[in-house]
């Protein structure tokens, strides 16, 4: 479901209009908001449909990526990761690193195993616990898949040029970093209540 239900966004003269009754409203601030949300939307689908081309969802795409980079060091590296973890990952740390709950992470697995792209065995050094790895059918997927994604992704990208490019990367960072602390932070005001019809 996208993030931002709206066909055609308002102008920004409607924006300026509305801030005349919400003066809370900032009208640069939601436009910009506004097409954050329909790029974002954009761009994941343009994924979505080439991970549904190959016959994968985002998210067992995601976790194929997650164990790939933990056996594929310089992958890892090449993806911006800080420190690889090498060998099979536990499902508790491939649901922290897509930010799923660990419930969410058992049916991508269960799916994943059940297609043959993943098997679960004990772990090496705790028997208690399982630890997933990418079977030889996982990995041929993402040989053969992995270039035409760097490449519909590129694409996607290309009508920016470097410089702005890196831009683009520091502001994302500068929201989420903000997003982060508006997370965290406590409410200031109870939330108005809002009755919707």
């Amino acid at each position: 479901m996208p993030n931002l239900l709206l066909k055609d966004l308002p102008r920004y003269e409607c924006l300026l209009e509305s801030a005349k009754e919400f003066p809370d409203l900032d009208p640069s601030a939601a436009e910009a908001y506004l097409h954050l949300l329909r790029a974002g939307d954009d761009a994941f689908g343009v994924s979505e449909r080439h991970l549904h081309e190959a016959g994968i969802t985002q998210g067992r795409f995601c976790v194929l990526m997650l164990l790939w980079r933990s056996v594929q060091p310089r992958a890892a590296t090449l993806m911006g990761a800080d420190a690889c973890t090498p060998g099979p990952r536990t499902p508790a740390e491939l649901a922290e690193g897509a930010g799923v709950t660990r419930a969410t992470m058992t049916g991508l697995i269960d799916t994943l195993e059940r297609d043959g792209f993943v098997r679960r065995e004990p772990d090496p050094v705790d028997r208690r616990m399982m630890s997933v790895r990418l079977t030889p059918k996982a990995e041929d997927f993402l040989r053969n898949f992995l270039p035409d994604h760097f490449r519909v992704t590129s694409k996607l990208m290309s009508v920016l040029t470097e410089s702005e490019r890196k831009t683009l990367v520091r502001l994302l960072n500068k929201i989420s970093t903000q997003a982060s602390t508006m997370m965290t932070a406590p409410e200031a005001a109870p939330p108005v209540s809002v009755r919707v019809i």
